[in-house]
């Protein structure tokens, strides 16, 4: 049974507001700094050279290790320093406004970001967190939005905001933790799923959720390295995945300067189609694309390049296009995860019947290469990664109204856009 958790709502009867007179910018949050950066946190508030190191080491284990949310509960800082901090800084976790927990056990959360001046809109973003029996899979966006406008991407219907900033990245990591009682000396929480195992509740994490990685790379750079590093949240960079659409110019970067594992959301093996199903192939086609692949720093058999390819019936999942494919692929150290189609509300796709994904996968296995076909998750609430629903995007009309009249401004949408517009923040 699916169950939804609304934690807030807002409330279109409330009175208008100033919101210029209203806003009160909010304080630099510490989460998202990398240690250089502690330390200059800590130097603005009057602490000592001499001891900025070891209270960043503090500061860092508290953060990312013990997972805490309010500087009260630093207990090896001295109070008059925490007091400091706190007038300064915040290391509080964005507004969870609501959650879903799929039949399967998939959870997704809607998490609410502030706005960081009062012409600014809060915005919205989805993280997905898939469990099995030996491993626990979040899936994080990078985005408010996206730009590439994949044509099977619910995602992609949805205009870019903006990029999300470190802190925002890494904020769906410990939100999720939280929730899933991830720290140490917690519990699963009643309602939700861990592997059974007994290991970490969230021991993979995949940047395949709202908006392309590579667009937003110094962002997604510096969270993926705090997330790895072996004194905090320590990932293993192994068990981090980026997954692109193919900015090529990009790929080479990642993996040096970052080093995790490559996804590549690829869905067609000609170019005329890619470049509808896939629109950014028309900068960067597929052969270049696939030369990147084979230039990827530390490509080997032990660290293969996983390939995407959703299948979509009567559109790419012929015999002939699995044959493609693995010519394509030859060289390449590769697994190819096949993901059943999610349909979502509007799309013009269908997913592939099962005895032709089957055939698909026998043609691939044939050849060599691992191809798994992704069991369907969380389908429904809309959580198959890749086709993350983020309604909460197309900001209610009257929230619109209310906010132009606060500026000052006039709303121009007309009854019925804004019918539509409430109907689907309300679906």
């Amino acid at each position: 049974m699916t169950t939804t958790l609304d934690v807030a709502r807002a409330n279109p009867n409330a009175p208008l507001i100033d919101a210029q007179a209203q806003f009160a910018a909010p304080k630099a949050q510490l989460v998202g700094l990398d240690r250089l950066e502690l330390m200059e946190a800590l130097a603005s508030v009057g602490v000592p050279q001499k001891q900025q190191r070891m209270r960043s080491r503090q500061l860092w284990n508290w953060l990312y290790v013990r997972g805490v949310r309010d500087f009260a509960d630093m207990t090896n800082i001295a109070k008059d320093l925490r007091e400091k901090l706190d007038a300064a800084f915040s290391v509080a976790r964005p507004q969870v406004v609501a959650e879903q927990i799929s039949e399967d056990g998939t959870a997704k959360w809607l998490m609410r970001f502030p706005a960081a001046s009062p012409t600014e809109q809060p915005v919205d973003v989805e993280t997905v967190y898939i469990p099995e029996s030996d491993r626990g899979t979040l899936c994080v966006s990078s985005q408010v939005g996206c730009t590439l406008t994949c044509t099977f991407c619910h995602t992609g219907t949805q205009k870019l905001v903006r990029n999300l900033t470190a802190d925002e990245i890494l904020a769906q990591i410990l939100v999720a933790r939280d929730r899933l009682g991830d720290w140490p000396d917690q519990e699963t929480p009643a309602g939700m799923t861990a592997p059974q195992d007994g290991g970490r509740a969230i021991s993979n994490v995949v940047m395949m959720g709202m908006g392309e990685p590579l667009y937003n790379f110094d962002n997604v750079k510096k969270a993926l390295l705090i997330a790895s590093d072996g004194e905090g949240i320590s990932l293993s960079k192994r068990r981090i995945t980026l997954s692109t659409s193919g900015v090529v110019p990009m790929i080479q970067r990642c993996g040096a300067e970052i080093g995790v594992m490559l996804a590549i959301s690829l869905h067609a093996v000609r170019d005329d189609l890619r470049n509808k199903l896939v629109p950014l192939n028309k900068k960067y086609p597929i052969a270049e694309l696939l030369e990147a692949c084979r230039t990827y720093p530390g490509v080997s058999n032990a660290k293969r390049i996983t390939f995407e390819y959703v299948m979509l019936k009567g559109v790419n999942d012929s015999l002939a296009d699995a044959k493609e494919l693995v010519r394509l692929l030859k060289g390449i150290p590769a697994k190819i995860n096949l993901i059943p189609f999610n349909p979502w509300p509007g799309t013009r796709y269908e997913c592939s019947d099962w005895d032709q994904i089957e055939r698909f996968a026998d043609v691939v296995n044939r050849a060599g290469y691992a191809s798994p076909v992704r069991t369907p998750r969380g389908r429904d609430i809309l959580a198959a990664c890749g086709q993350l629903k983020s309604e909460s995007e197309r900001v209610p009309a009257w929230k619109k109204r209310a906010m132009a009249a606060a500026l000052g401004e006039v709303d121009t949408a007309s009854p019925e856009d804004a019918a539509q517009e409430d109907a689907a923040h309300a679906g």
